[in-house]
């Protein structure tokens, strides 16, 4: 694409230059600087004009894949009734509906199974194994890199580190 213009622009130039060397009178020689120019600027549009009827006709050949946005069915919202209240106490003689359990979280560990212990490299805070499975419901989910026995004076004590296992996103349940 780019060649072709190049290659009509350096003949257009080699062209004029050529008109421009012959031998002319000094009227003449006006007259054919204008045709000259008027030659070369005819010569750059229609280059253009060409170029440009070439862009149009490749778009509309290669047309791009236009993006529509998905469309959901939006559920049908029903009007309120305002006749009767959202919640009713209950009767006099029925039962009373029980409140829903709170869930408890796998990753909060009892406050109670903490101990701070004196090892070997200085005092430990470990949560004991023993208490854990007595008062956690989900000791085989604990991370097992995190399982110790530590020595003691008083001799092997087995537990879990607490802060591998507050690194593991565990907590320690308060209250």
């Amino acid at each position: 694409m780019y060649r072709k213009f190049i290659a009509t622009v350096a003949a257009a130039s080699i062209a004029l230059t050529i008109l421009g060397a012959l031998p002319a009178a000094a009227g003449d020689r006006r007259t054919v600087n204008t045709i000259a120019a008027i030659v070369g600027l005819a010569v750059v549009g229609k280059i253009i004009h060409d170029r440009n009827d070439k862009k149009k006709q490749a778009s509309h050949h290669q047309s791009k894949p236009e993006y529509r946005a998905p469309t959901y069915d939006r559920p049908i919202r029903q009007k309120p009734t305002y006749g009767a209240p959202a919640y009713q106490p209950p009767r006099y003689g029925q039962p009373k509906p029980r409140p829903l359990p709170d869930r408890v979280s796998r990753k909060l560990l009892p406050q109670k199974c903490l101990r701070r212990v004196k090892t070997h490299r200085g005092h430990v805070r470990m949560f004991a194994s023993r208490c854990l499975q007595r008062n956690y419901s989900y000791t085989h989910r604990l991370p097992r890199q995190c399982n110790y026995t530590f020595n003691t004076r008083r001799g092997d004590r087995r537990g879990y580190e607490a802060r591998c296992l507050r690194e593991h996103g565990f907590r320690l349940a308060r209250g």
